[in-house]
């Protein structure tokens, strides 16, 4: 549940850390540092942000080193009158809600338990849906929202901007097509207005109990495209291609680091007796596989993000069903179909290594295999290596 609180004022200047209000301590955080990502307040520390990657520590006036009780206020603040994540924090140690201060930001709020307190990592959303400019998306994604039919997930690990690049190609097809958009998410991010299509936006535990049965009440409302926030479980993953099966568009995340494993990770939900069939239907229903990594820029002002984008074609769906051997990999099969529209994740640090815009040890931790991205930066790494001895010499 999205809970809303008034624009905040400034914390007074001799405030203890119990009576500063949490909207004014979450305004200062995000004042001091607009580019912050997520916050973090844990015992033990005083308030953080993270920012590029980095967690910030941040001195404010009223504020030390959070306490137990400090931290535990803040959750009971944030999560508010809503029993049912209250209870979920009791039952399984933790809880997602959404929360918006009116004119400032909303958040993606986790609280959870550990060593006995509370501590809370606030993911910002910004207030506005971004576009394909906004996050400088390889172009053919856009493909993704001419799509009829068929699956198309986006991946990587938490905070790499999938939720963004979603928002990015949902707000494209509202902007452009007359189709019915239902989104299932946990909790709701970034809100989307009706425009020339219709957005209907679901948020567990307060509008559905679970991805599976939402997405089964989907199909009898009448939608062109699905969002499932996440494909977590066997049964949610069987809707989404059952989905597929009956012309809609889904579209969903996993947290996996590349379109291969991102495959093995959907086949190996099922038992050994199901994958044969698993491995059919899903080579039938996928039409992107889309995976991204953040890396930090070379002048530290910032992160570049890189995609690596497999699409369904008669070479990647064999792949995709038969599974992958010597020579016939998903892997080979991206790095041959750049006519396609398909690209890997070292190809493109390596571009981002020559650029100047990523260094060369950055982008090689980053790397899928970083030996292989080492050889092919071979003749870039001799050129560069005259330069580097003059200036030790000199």
């Amino acid at each position: 549940m999205d809970t809303e609180q008034p624009a905040p004022q400034s914390p007074a200047p001799n405030a203890s850390a119990e009576r500063v209000p949490t909207p004014s301590l979450i305004a200062t955080i995000l004042k001091a540092n607009p580019k912050t990502s997520d916050i973090v307040f844990s015992p033990g520390r005083p308030p953080q942000a993270k920012a590029n990657g980095r967690l910030i520590p941040f001195k404010i006036q009223g504020v030390g080193i959070l306490t137990p009780e400090d931290t535990a206020r803040i959750a009971r603040d944030l999560i508010g009158k809503n029993a049912l994540p209250l209870q979920k924090l009791k039952d399984e140690g933790s809880c997602d809600i959404s929360y918006s201060l009116a004119k400032v930001s909303r958040f993606r709020v986790n609280v959870f338990m550990q060593r006995g307190s509370c501590a809370i990592v606030m993911r910002v959303i910004p207030s506005s849906v971004p576009s394909f400019e906004d996050l400088n998306l390889p172009q053919q994604l856009a493909e993704a929202a001419e799509l009829r039919n068929g699956i198309v997930l986006v991946t990587g690990p938490t905070g790499s901007g999938k939720s963004s690049t979603l928002a990015a190609i949902l707000n494209k097809i509202n902007n452009e097509k007359a189709h019915h958009i239902i989104t299932i998410e946990d909790p709701i991010e970034f809100l989307h207005t009706h425009k020339i299509g219709t957005v209907h936006q679901r948020e567990l535990h307060s509008d559905t109990p679970s991805f599976a049965l939402a997405l089964r009440a989907a199909l009898r409302q009448a939608p062109e495209v699905i969002l499932v926030g996440e494909m977590r479980d066997k049964e949610t993953i069987e809707v989404a291609l059952e989905a597929a099966d009956t012309g809609h568009l889904v579209f969903s995340t996993l947290h996996t680091t590349d379109a291969s494993k991102t495959v093995e990770r959907i086949i190996g939900v099922f038992p050994l007796s199901d994958q044969a069939a698993i491995r059919n239907r899903l080579a039938k229903a996928f039409r992107f596989i889309i995976s991204q990594r953040l890396i930090p820029r070379h002048d530290k002002a910032g992160r570049v993000a890189v995609f690596e984008i497999l699409k369904a074609t008669v070479r990647t769906r064999e792949y995709v069903e038969r599974g992958e051997t010597e020579g016939k990999s998903l892997l080979d099969a991206m790095r041959d179909g750049e006519q396609d529209g398909m690209q890997c994740f070292d190809d493109e640090i390596e571009k981002a290594i020559r650029a100047g815009s990523v260094d060369l040890e950055t982008g090689l931790s980053y790397a899928t295999n970083a030996g292989n991205l080492r050889l092919q930066l071979a003749d870039f790494l001799e050129s560069a290596q005259p330069e580097s001895e003059f200036e030790i010499t000199r």
